[in-house]
């Protein structure tokens, strides 16, 4: 699904959004959640799962092409780590061997409750 999947489904799932207002609303739940990230915090999703910033600490590498010695820096990257109802449901919905099951079409699917989110401030 790409962001302008999103912003599709987001419209037609509530028709009191126009496209534009979905789209905004898309783009600031998105910034919100980069701008968490960025300083740092946690952001959990219930049901959906948690974004975290991990540590990749400094380390030496080679170049590929000469085959010298390279110094990496250290680099803070983001994790997202699924939730168990996630996961769950992934499991359930996929068969042995990778391929999808059909999902129920938008019409007769119950509607999802809205999940809480919930920042934290960075672990120090």
């Amino acid at each position: 699904m790409t962001r302008s999947d999103l912003v599709d489904e987001l419209a037609a799932r509530f028709a009191q959004l126009t496209q534009r207002d979905a789209e905004f609303a898309v783009k600031a739940i998105l910034d919100a959640m980069n701008d968490a990230l960025v300083r740092g915090h946690r952001i959990e999703i219930r049901g959906f799962g948690s974004f975290t910033i991990n540590r990749r600490p400094p380390r030496m590498g080679r170049n590929p092409r000469s085959g010298e010695s390279v110094s990496i820096p250290e680099k803070r990257v983001p994790h997202f780590k699924p939730g168990k109802a996630l996961r769950e449901a992934v499991d359930e919905r996929t068969s042995p061997l990778g391929e999808l099951l059909p999902l129920p079409s938008t019409s007769s699917a119950p509607a999802l409750a809205s999940p809480k989110v919930r920042t934290s401030s960075p672990a120090r």
